[in-house]
């Protein structure tokens, strides 16, 4: 049986919901618990709100709080919901740290609140990879899995893929 797994939050466009009144995005509180429930998670997890912001937002300092958490989690195995737009600098900041423990960095292109969010089926994949792959850092997006030091979101097609 797999150990207990830590979900760190940061925000990104995972979490983010819909003002029907001026039309923008914002942050709230996160969608995690609903999806565990949704997904009749059985898994053993805990879960810590580190920030809740954009991405585009986010700078090392806040990197370094994401590596400080994981440093400090009892946890070898961590999930980390994250923005698309700059997952990769995060994942190489991460894995330039050589943490001997596996983490999984996820996110979704569409609001998970949005019904049609890739959200639910990313974090599903990341639970799942976290558990099977060996220490590392590793970005969880659309079915697929790319270590830390070759991967990038190609802007144009919407995807994630390895560098080339």
């Amino acid at each position: 049986m797999s150990g207990p797994i830590k979900i760190i939050i940061t925000g990104g466009t995972f979490d983010k919901e819909y003002d029907e009144l001026t039309g923008k995005l914002f942050f709230k509180e996160t969608h995690l618990n609903e999806i565990l429930i949704r997904g009749r998670s059985q898994l053993s997890v805990s879960m810590q709100t580190l920030m809740m912001i954009d991405s585009l937002e986010m700078t090392d300092v806040h990197r370094q709080q994401i590596a400080d958490c994981c440093v400090k989690s009892a946890e070898e195995k961590i999930v980390i919901t994250h923005g698309t737009d700059t997952m990769e600098i995060t994942a190489r900041f991460l894995g330039e740290k050589k943490l001997n423990k596996t983490i999984v960095l996820t996110g979704a292109m569409i609001p998970y609140q949005f019904g049609s969010s890739d959200g639910f089926f990313n974090m599903g994949s990341a639970l799942a990879l976290v558990q099977t792959l060996p220490h590392g850092v590793y970005v969880a997006m659309n079915g697929k899995y790319f270590n830390w030091n070759n991967v990038r979101k190609n802007k144009s097609n919407g995807v994630f893929e390895e560098l080339k």
